[in-house]
């Protein structure tokens, strides 16, 4: 995927997450612009199955040569799943941070109606001046 493309399929947020629902099931990543501002991602602790978070908290950090990164719940949930290969390839984050650097999965026990934006709006806020 070209560098700036904001699928039209996901959700995202102001916090620079995108967010694929399918059921009650969301995949949760970063977007292309977060993974360009962090840089280099070399580490990335992710949740264990299972986990409980409320909405806005903390679920996973990311480690770049740049600085650390919290990528936050879009919703409450139960994470069902965390991407296994991130253990030993942080940089799919960079590469590829729609397909194979999705970064946990989670069942949905919050709304995500209030925290989610459509694709326009996030191209809208990253491309406004901070």
């Amino acid at each position: 995927m070209e560098t700036g493309k904001i699928p039209p399929e996901l959700k995202y947020t102001k916090s620079h997450e995108w967010v694929k629902i399918e059921g009650s099931i969301a995949t949760v990543g970063i977007t292309d612009h977060a993974q360009s501002e962090l840089t280099d991602i070399v580490f990335v602790d992710l949740p264990s199955a299972g986990k409980s978070f409320d909405a806005g908290a903390s679920v996973a950090v990311l480690e770049s040569v740049k600085t650390v990164a919290d990528v936050y719940a879009p919703a409450s949930c139960r994470v069902t799943e965390a991407n296994p290969e991130l253990k030993t390839h942080p940089e799919y984050v960079n590469q590829d941070p729609y397909g194979k650097g999705w970064l946990f999965r989670c069942e949905l026990t919050g709304d995500l109606t209030a925290v989610l934006i459509g694709p326009d709006d996030y191209k809208r806020l990253v491309e406004s001046p901070a």
